[in-house]
């Protein structure tokens, strides 16, 4: 189907034409989306709005394993037994392990089909959450209903209610408990004071998790740009009573928050901001948050949410409380009510085109101000009303703040604040239709959360301006904001579009492809979170941007394994030998350390036998002076074996390939030395040695040149070809199996925590793909993790 067609299609259930253009070109959601649609047998007649935005959340969240049943959740909305996001969420959920078939009662039962929640079963949940939470409720006021409502929509017994149903009875319950709104509710000073004040009640707990997780301070924090900043209470604020209410919540306590969108996987540039937030808070006994940036419902998955907190404490850092830019919608849309009232903000009817216009165009011509900027308060405070309701589709109009159309910096140039979109939301469901920018919420979640140092990377510098101008305009508590440099490796891309177009053109095999730089992918790769970690501190904070090369990198990585692993033989590309002066069954048992000169590793037995594997290229059939390795006629030493073996002979194949070689086991006292010892393993049946590896995966950089983007055909023809190289015939020794068991001891059975250096070829670790615990069925796969110190003498 066309684009165009597609188009139309979208539209037909209730898409905007923009919307429905984006999702046309998006090639992973529009051919699923057109299969929904499809299954519900609409393609001709089209759909209702609320039935369609079903559908496109159903297209836009389905998981793999639940693909198979899209047809059965389809015809569920149709139906109209699945009515709200939740049940649609709450069927994904379910299908993903229902196998073939569907049971219907069971599907029923766990999406709430049917189930009618009374209004009197509402209003009675409510009031006895409202009885548990009445001291803090009194306490706070009107500061609380935002988290009180999030709260609320966890109650079991309102899991299917009514959503609006739900916010309307806590509305009233509230309201009868502490009465109407009067000035200790004013958005303009107590809003931001109060719901910090919530915050800084619960900080106990938090506070002692802190203080267990205390190392060494890294000199990062201790010198440069970071030891610089201010103390607590050394930021100036417009008014100093925002201070000293700020300290008094605080108790002067460093609070940092490390902020990421939910639309993607963290890559190896968020590893520093982590250590950059987390590290100062806990450098300085302080706290930190992870806060979800979660105002762009269209971008967010339940898995990004997931795996950024699973990669935060993978790194080694534990959040002292886990937040949401959507915890504060409420107080969010009340600031922007007071903002239009301190004339501070306008409701505009302007496109994106004719803003990019009033702002100079691409010729960056004369600036001026909107139409409807200069409009009536009170005109701006009814059409903002009429966006939350609903009255206004995507694109038609916006909030902007009134900051200077004329300076410099385009972070002034009336921003927007509110834009329509008429999406489900993760976690608020379709409460809202309009939602908030970066640009206005992430300096008020600073300011809700009394955050001393709000740090973030140099292309928010000229966001600085705007950050403070708006927190000044609500007279709200203001931090300070540092910038400082993003961490950049060459041979790779960190843009979560550009590494999306890769996943979904199957340029790789997901976002934890180990030749990606995500966190994920390095994690799988078996990069240990020690060594990422080292590596960001030891190149510290500058205010100056700089690219690094991957080899230093790979350098720190290999430094760190280096002192943490042990050492293993492994044959990649395995030649038998046969040792014509050895009986058939003679075995030796030897006993070998896991790491030379490091006796806290131990020690493992491996048998040497008459039959031995080399790789193949420690063999040459072509001699010469220059070469030490195995040749007939050539002597050469056998790692931990006591003797050395010379090859006297080899067989060949009808085909010319070499079947195997035959060596002597050299005894004799006049044997000289070998000037090279090579790995080896032997096969013992009694030992089940060796262990066969169903697969060896070789990563080389994806890219070929240091810069992929600057490619003049685009960085997808810069990919190199020879980035992965499998090797399906690879033998171990058994000291792998000691190696996993020490290793699972230690982790929760974590594949890529089995981490060792193959002598002579490099660091390696078990993939997930890897099946271990089942004892009739045995898969090893090994991923390479970085190579070793390469010799230039070696060849």
């Amino acid at each position: 189907m066309a684009d165009n067609e597609l188009v139309s299609l979208f539209q037909s259930i209730g898409l905007t034409e923009q919307r429905a253009k984006e999702t046309a070109k998006n090639k992973k959601l529009a051919p699923t989306l057109q299969a929904t649609i499809a299954e519900a047998g609409i393609s001709e007649t089209g759909c209702d709005k609320a039935v369609g935005a079903l559908l496109y959340t159903l297209a836009s969240t389905i998981t793999k394993n639940a693909n198979k049943h899209l047809g059965y959740i389809t015809r569920a909305i149709i139906d109209k037994k699945l009515k709200t996001a939740d049940q649609v969420a709450a069927a994904i959920k379910y299908t993903e392990n229902a196998g073939d078939e569907i049971i219907d009662t069971d599907f029923d039962n766990a999406c709430g089909v049917g189930v009618v929640v009374t209004h009197e079963q509402i209003s009675n949940a409510i009031s006895s959450f409202l009885e548990s939470k009445k001291e803090s409720l009194i306490k706070d006021r009107y500061k609380l209903l935002g988290p009180l409502l999030a709260q609320a929509r966890q109650i079991p017994e309102l899991k299917w209610a009514n959503g609006v149903t739900v916010k309307e009875e806590l509305e009233k319950q509230v309201a009868a408990l502490i009465g109407p709104k009067d000035e200790r509710d004013m958005t303009s000073k107590g809003k931001k004071k109060d719901t910090d004040k919530k915050k800084s009640d619960v900080k106990v707990s938090g506070s002692n998790s802190n203080k267990s997780e205390q190392n060494s301070v890294p000199n990062m924090f201790l010198e440069g740009e970071l030891a610089k900043l201010h103390k607590p209470g050394g930021n100036p604020q417009i008014k100093s009573e925002l201070m000293k209410q700020h300290l008094k919540e605080t108790g002067g306590k460093v609070l940092t928050r490390f902020p990421p969108e939910p639309n993607g996987f963290l890559h190896i540039g968020h590893a520093k901001a982590i250590n950059v937030n987390f590290g100062y808070a806990r450098a300085h006994n302080g706290l930190c948050y992870l806060r979800y940036d979660d105002t762009n419902p269209e971008a967010e998955e339940e898995i990004y949410f997931t795996s950024i907190k699973e990669t935060i404490e993978w790194l080694g850092f534990t959040p002292w409380k886990i937040t949401y830019s959507s915890d504060y919608f409420d107080n969010l849309y009340e600031l922007a009510v007071e903002l239009i009232k301190r004339d501070k903000a306008y409701v505009c009817s302007c496109t994106p085109e004719e803003m990019h216009e009033m702002r100079g165009g691409d010729d960056g011509g004369e600036r001026r101000e909107c139409v409807h900027r200069n409009r009536p308060i009170e005109e701006s405070l009814t059409e903002f009303e009429k966006m939350k309701e609903g009255r206004y589709k995507e694109g038609q109009v916006t909030l902007r703040m009134k900051m200077d159309m004329q300076s410099g910096n385009p972070q002034f140039w009336d921003l927007v604040a509110y834009r329509v979109l008429n999406t489900p939301h993760h976690r608020t469901g379709d409460t809202w239709c309009v939602y908030p920018t970066y640009d206005y919420t992430h300096c008020l979640c600073d300011s809700f959360e009394n955050i001393t140092h709000s740090l973030c990377t140099l292309e928010f510098r000229m966001s600085r301006e705007s950050y403070y101008w708006l927190c000044d305009a609500l007279e709200v508590y203001k931090p300070i904001q540092f910038e400082y440099n993003r961490l950049n490796i060459n041979n790779t891309i960190m843009s979560k579009r550009k590494i999306a177009k890769l996943v979904d053109e199957g340029y790789v095999k997901g976002w934890d492809d180990p030749r990606l730089y995500t966190l994920p992918a390095l994690r799988r790769r078996g990069v240990p979170p020690e060594a990422i970690n080292g590596f960001v501190q030891d190149l510290g904070v500058t205010t100056s941007n700089s690219t690094i090369q991957v080899s230093r990198f790979e350098k720190y990585v290999r430094d760190y394994l280096d002192v943490h692993v042990p050492r293993l033989m492994l044959v990649v590309d395995p030649i038998k030998i046969i040792i014509e002066n050895l009986p058939d069954d003679y075995i030796e048992e030897l006993t070998i350390p896991f790491k030379p000169k490091d006796p806290s590793m131990g020690e493992h037995v491996v048998p040497f036998s008459k039959i031995v594997y080399i790789d193949k290229s420690d063999f040459r059939e072509q001699d010469s002076p220059d070469y030490f390795r195995l040749a007939v006629g050539k002597t050469v030493g056998l790692l931990y074996v006591e003797h050395c073996i010379t090859c006297t002979d080899l067989k060949k194949d009808s085909e010319g390939n070499i079947e195997y070689l035959i060596c002597r086991y050299e005894k004799g006292p006049d044997v000289k030395k070998p000037k090279t010892y090579i790995q080896w393993v032997s096969e013992s049946t009694k030992h089940r040695s060796p262990i066969r590896l169903n697969e060896v995966r070789i990563y080389n950089n994806f890219f070929m040149s240091e810069n992929p983007l600057a490619h003049p055909e685009g960085y997808l023809k810069d990919i190199n070809p020879d980035s992965l190289k499998l090797a399906t015939n690879s033998l171990i020794e058994i000291g792998l199996n000691q190696v996993i068991s020490k290793s699972f001891e230690n982790s929760k059975k974590e594949f890529e925590t089995v981490r060792f250096q193959a002598i002579r070829v490099g660091y390696f670790c078990l993939d997930k793909d890897s099946l271990i615990n089942d004892e009739t069925e045995k898969k090893y796969i090994l991923n390479k993790i970085v190579s070793l110190k390469e010799d230039p003498k070696k060849n």
